[in-house]
């Protein structure tokens, strides 16, 4: 399905910590086929950002199968900064995002999806009350690499939407025990889709892909389960 991009502009007000955020604008892509299913709102990683080659193409491959999307930045990385923000500017541009896909809708479901970084602040987000249809997760980040002691899974356990974990099985930031523990703490409405051999970045050691073909690779799963729950 043909889907033009089109940029616009966020505003993102966070009125726990105005001091960083109010008023701040941030940068997405939207792109909507004609009729489509479901809106995917997608967030980078701490990395990279919007326009990062994987996001490129794991969005527009979902376009070709019926999925509205919206990229965006988050405050640090429209500012040109290295450091993530704090959870509650995180949060503040994942509130200001959705807002602006749901206005753009025609009544389909919206999803929250993101990178690493990105998918654990949605999931904050919805646990804080932004409304999603569900989430899915692009290597969620557990826990820190080498130190499955410091888990990021707490605010995981009250949500009870759908949700999809796509994770590499040699993703250091997921050892694969501990994330099927977790996914099975959660319930039912929680499942893992193993990337045999896939690192963090979903690279598979001896297979030469770019990120942009990477990315366009998991749009069949995403989209897949975006249908069986939507």
């Amino acid at each position: 399905m043909d889907a033009a991009e089109t940029r616009i502009t966020i505003n993102t007000i966070n009125t726990e910590d105005t001091e960083d955020t109010e008023g701040t604008q941030v940068s997405g892509i939207y792109a909507r086929p004609d009729k489509p299913f479901a809106t995917l709102v997608l967030a980078h990683g701490a990395g990279a950002g919007m326009e990062h080659p994987f996001l490129e193409g794991l969005a527009r491959a979902l376009n070709d199968d019926g999925v509205a999307t919206l990229r965006f930045n988050f405050p640090y990385r429209e500012a040109g900064k290295r450091f993530p923000d704090r959870p509650p500017a995180a949060i503040a541009a994942w509130r200001a995002a959705m807002e602006l896909a749901a206005s753009r809708s025609e009544g389909e479901p919206q999803w929250a999806a993101g990178k690493s970084f990105g998918g654990r602040m949605a999931s904050m987000a919805v646990a804080e009350g932004m409304p999603a249809s569900g989430l899915v997760y692009l290597g969620y980040p557990l826990h820190p690499p080498g130190k499955p002691e410091k888990l990021r899974d707490e605010h995981l356990y009250g949500l009870t939407l759908p949700m999809l974990f796509l994770q590499g099985t040699r993703d250091t930031f997921a050892t694969p025990q501990l994330l099927e523990d977790v996914v099975a703490r959660i319930g039912p409405t929680a499942s893992i889709e193993w990337w045999d051999g896939g690192n963090h970045s979903f690279e598979r050691a001896g297979v030469k892909k770019s990120a942009a073909d990477i990315g366009a690779s998991l749009a069949a799963p995403v989209s897949a389960f975006l249908r069986k729950n939507s």
